[in-house]
């Protein structure tokens, strides 16, 4: 199972579905790797160094490599390649034209339009996946999908990230629970050191 190559890139080229491919020379070998418009567009050039997080499909008549330019991106892939109805095709043609970010944000939001963006996806589908993934998204990129640089890294993040965990054990929805936080933490400021009083202070926002 390969799960990273490190080469020189040695070919790529565009489909009209938002994917594409690359050719990575991994020490004289040639690995042809699928990927999104927006990785391959990111790629440096050619004969120039790469690195790239790689998802491995294996199947009786075929392998197929997808390239990632981070390992965010590869979960994403993961998740929506869960999502009844949508293939490699139309997961790296969301992946094109929307970054790790902007999912998270569509997802946690339940924004089905920034879905539908993506050619090949149409509203249905785009409606099953912000259903079905808005609450598998990790609590790192849900809180970082809404809260500032500051408030998302470091011991901050990390309290907004239990805090989110706490609430939704306790039965509350994810992007609700996420919503408090945000108005909790922005009215506590600097008082918002503990996760007793990030969630005390959300649930008076959800009351």
């Amino acid at each position: 199972m390969i799960g990273r190559l490190r080469g020189r890139v040695d070919g790529r080229g565009l489909d009209d579905r938002g994917g594409g491919w690359v050719l990575i020379d991994v020490g004289g070998v040639g690995y042809m790797v699928e990927g999104s418009a927006r990785m391959i567009d990111g790629l440096p050039g050619d004969g120039e160094a790469v690195s790239l997080a790689i998802e491995t499909y294996v199947r009786e008549d075929q392998l197929r490599l997808f390239g990632f330019a981070s390992e965010e991106e590869r979960s994403w892939f993961r998740l929506l390649m869960g999502v009844q109805g949508v293939g490699a095709k139309v997961a790296l043609a969301i992946q094109g034209v929307l970054s790790a970010a902007d999912l998270t944000q569509a997802v946690a939001a339940e924004d089905k339009a920034m879905v539908s963006r993506a050619p090949g996806v149409g509203p249905k589908v785009a409606q099953r996946i912000v259903q079905e993934l808005k609450d598998k998204i990790p609590e790192a990129q849900f809180i970082a999908s809404s809260a500032s640089a500051g408030d998302a890294d470091g011991a901050g993040g990390k309290l907004l990230q239990e805090a989110l965990s706490a609430l939704t054990n306790l039965g509350y929805q994810r992007v609700q629970a996420n919503q408090a936080l945000m108005a909790a933490r922005s009215k506590l400021g600097d008082e918002a050191e503990t996760i007793e009083a990030l969630i005390k202070a959300a649930l008076k926002e959800m009351s």
